[in-house]
C-alpha cells in the first residue's frame, strides 16, 4: 500500500531530528514507500468549502545538518491526500485551534491524525480533568483568593499557564514563598484565560514518565528526570532521559483512559505521570518516540503507521 502523506508541521528546517517524533513518522513514511507532502500551518487555506495548501514533496533522511530535500513548490487539494498529520507545536491558541476548524472539512474521508474535532476538544491540561480519581489536587482559577486558599489546604504547590507547553512558566510555589500576588498579578496581565494550580508531588524528583499510548493502548515509556536545580523535568530545559518500565499504577491510569483516546480517533498520545498522578494528556503534537527507541523500547513510528494504515485501507 502506497498513501499519499500530508504533514502539517512547523518549519522543517528549525526541528531537531534527534527527538523529533515528527520526523520520525516522516521517516518510517519513507520506508514504507509513502509519499510526503509537507506544509506549514500559515499555508494551509479554503476555497469555497475546499482545503488547499502550499508545499512541497519532501524526502528526509537522518542526517543532521542535511535531513531533507525539498520538491518543487505546488498547491495540493488535501482531499487527494490518503492521511495529514497534524503535527505542529503548541502553543495551543486560535491559530492552531482555526486549522483544527479546516480540517474538519477533510476528515475522515481524509484520515487526520489526530481526529482535529477531538484535538479542539481535548487540550492537554483540561482533558485530564476528565478523570479526576487519576490526577492530583487540581485548582483552575484567575483568583488570587482561590489560589491562596488551595495553598492553605496543600502547602506546596505549582502554577503553571492552562495552555502552555514544555514546561514554559511554570512556578513552583513552595511554603514561605512570598510571591504569589506577584506570580498572579503576572498572570492575570499575561493570559486572558484562567491558569492551573496543583499540589506539588515531591515523587517528581525521581521522575516525570511521558508514556505514549498507541490508539488507546500503551507502548513505551520513557522517565525524565528534573536537574537538581529545577522544578521542571522536560528535557529541553535539562531534564534526564532514562529508561523506565510501567508500573501497576501506570498500567492502571492507560487502561481507564485508554478506551477514550481510542474512541475520539486519537490515535499517538502522550501521558504524564508523577508517581501515582495523571497530570496531562498530550494530543496535540506528542513528543518522545526518539527517545523510547534510543533506550531500547519499540519503533513506535511503525506502531502508529500500522493503525494509519488499517484505518486507510479499511475505508
Amino acid at each position: 500500500m502506497r498513501l499519499k502523506t500530508g504533514v502539517q508541521m512547523d518549519p522543517i528546517e528549525r526541528i531537531n531530528i534527534s527527538g523529533d517524533s515528527t520526523f520520525a513518522l516522516m521517516l518510517e513514511a519513507q520506508t514504507r514507500g509513502h509519499g510526503i507532502f509537507y506544509y506549514t500551518p500559515d499555508k494551509l487555506f479554503m476555497r469555497d468549502g475546499r482545503v488547499f495548501a502550499e508545499g512541497h514533496e519532501l524526502r528526509v533522511d537522518d542526517v543532521h545538518g542535511a535531513h531533507f530535500e525539498l520538491g518543487a513548490a505546488q498547491t495540493l487539494a488535501l482531499e487527494e491526500l490518503d492521511v495529514v498529520h497534524l503535527r505542529q507545536d503548541p502553543p495551543f491558541d486560535m491559530a492552531y485551534i482555526t486549522t483544527t476548524h479546516i480540517l474538519d472539512h477533510i476528515h475522515p474521508k481524509t484520515l487526520v491524525v489526530n481526529d482535529p474535532a477531538s484535538v479542539r476538544n481535548a487540550p492537554e491540561k483540561l482533558f485530564v480533568t476528565e478523570f479526576p480519581d487519576l490526577m492530583p489536587p487540581t485548582l483552575i482559577t484567575r483568583s488570587l483568593a482561590k489560589l491562596k486558599e488551595f495553598r492553605a489546604e496543600f502547602g506546596d504547590v505549582v502554577v503553571k499557564p492552562l495552555y502552555g507547553n514544555g514546561g514554559t512558566a511554570v512556578f513552583r510555589l513552595s511554603p514561605g514563598d512570598t510571591n504569589a500576588g506577584s506570580l498572579v498579578e503576572l498572570f492575570q496581565t499575561v493570559f486572558r484565560e484562567p491558569f492551573i494550580v496543583q499540589r506539588y508531588l515531591p515523587e517528581v524528583r525521581a521522575g516525570d514518565k511521558r508514556i505514549i499510548l498507541v490508539d488507546g493502548k500503551p507502548v513505551g515509556a520513557i522517565n525524565r528526570v528534573p536537574a537538581a536545580d529545577e522544578t521542571r523535568s522536560n528535557m529541553h530545559v535539562g531534564g534526564r532521559p532514562e529508561a523506565t518500565e510501567l508500573t501497576p499504577r501506570e498500567r492502571e491510569i492507560c487502561g481507564a483512559i485508554g478506551p477514550e483516546l481510542s474512541r475520539r480517533g486519537l490515535i499517538f498520545a502522550g501521558i504524564d505521570v508523577i508517581g501515582d498522578y495523571l497530570t496531562e494528556i498530550n494530543v496535540t503534537s506528542p513528543t518522545g518516540i526518539r527517545e523510547v527507541k534510543r533506550f531500547g523500547g519499540p519503533d513506535i513510528a511503525a506502531l502508529i503507521w500500522d493503525v494509519v494504515e488499517e484505518r486507510v485501507s479499511s475505508r
